[in-house]
């Protein structure tokens, strides 16, 4: 028996997974995994006064959705060889700080493959990976080009990349001003490297909009001067991108930096190492 609906059911249920999709929240945790160290702000910020400071720290995110997803934007890195004498917890050991474990991941949303962001996805066995398309080729292709430029990349990261997309574990995005996952839109565009992305979280919320610039900000003195890190592609695209972040959210609060201290003072703390942002 074929079931026959009227043109107002059909509205009556579309509104109703529109309803539904909208409802999506995420409350949104920053997770330290490497303490700071004190930098003058020229070795990090084009331009910077040499007579200011930053404070660097190496973090990850930690997006809990009521609709049951529990998404990483990126995953940090597990090559203690790295850290020196700086104090560093594995990723997935500051995630149980909050009762969350690795096989808990539903998602990973790779912003750009620099290993400090990168490293990390061998820790998440059942995690689905979003990343950017046009990233992804360069990073295990070009990159390692004569001419390639792949500063802060690692050949083992591309390794276990493209096995995780063997395992048909990878999603590929291509474009800007995009909903990857409900209540969770990516945009590309400051060409920290050849298509990072930024991760703008609860994108309907009148209040509790966050937008995670990662590694597009690195610290709070480059969106507070419009000044571009030192390492990016195009120094004019990553300053036009900090501008256009401040159109897309309603508290400048909201926008976080991928590698700023103070952050873990601005928000209040949940776990050693960990604050939420926003409700």
């Amino acid at each position: 028996m074929i079931r026959k609906f009227s043109l107002a059911s059909i509205i009556f249920m579309a509104a109703i997974v529109s309803n539904c999709q909208k409802d999506v929240s995420y409350k949104v945790y920053a997770l330290k995994y490497e303490e700071a160290v004190n930098y003058s702000a020229l070795d990090w910020v084009v331009g910077a006064n040499p007579k200011d400071s930053i404070l660097n720290c190496n973090m990850f995110w930690f997006l809990k959705g009521n609709n049951g997803r529990n998404v990483l934007v990126d995953c940090g890195y597990i090559k203690t060889t790295r850290t020196g004498t700086k104090k560093y917890i594995r990723p997935d050991s500051v995630l149980q700080r909050i009762n969350i474990d690795p096989s808990d991941i539903t998602d990973v949303i790779i912003t750009h493959p620099h290993s400090d962001h990168i490293g990390g996805i061998v820790l998440f066995p059942k995690a689905i990976f979003w990343m950017q398309e046009d990233d992804y080729n360069y990073f295990v292709g070009k990159a390692w080009q004569q001419d390639g430029q792949r500063r802060a990349f690692e050949k083992d990261d591309v390794r276990n990349l493209v096995e995780i997309n063997l395992q048909d574990r990878l999603k590929l995005i291509k474009g800007d001003n995009l909903e990857i996952i409900p209540g969770i839109k990516v945009f590309t565009g400051s060409k920290h490297t050849f298509e990072n992305q930024y991760v703008l979280v609860n994108p309907d919320s009148e209040s509790n909009k966050i937008l995670i610039a990662d590694d597009a900000i690195w610290f709070y003195y480059n969106i507070n001067h419009m000044l571009p890190a030192n390492l990016s592609i195009d120094p004019k695209s990553y300053v036009d991108a900090m501008k256009r972040m401040k159109t897309l959210v309603s508290n400048p609060d909201f926008i976080i930096p991928g590698h700023d201290d103070l952050l873990f003072s601005k928000f209040p703390q949940v776990a050693d190492w960990v604050v939420q942002i926003g409700n």
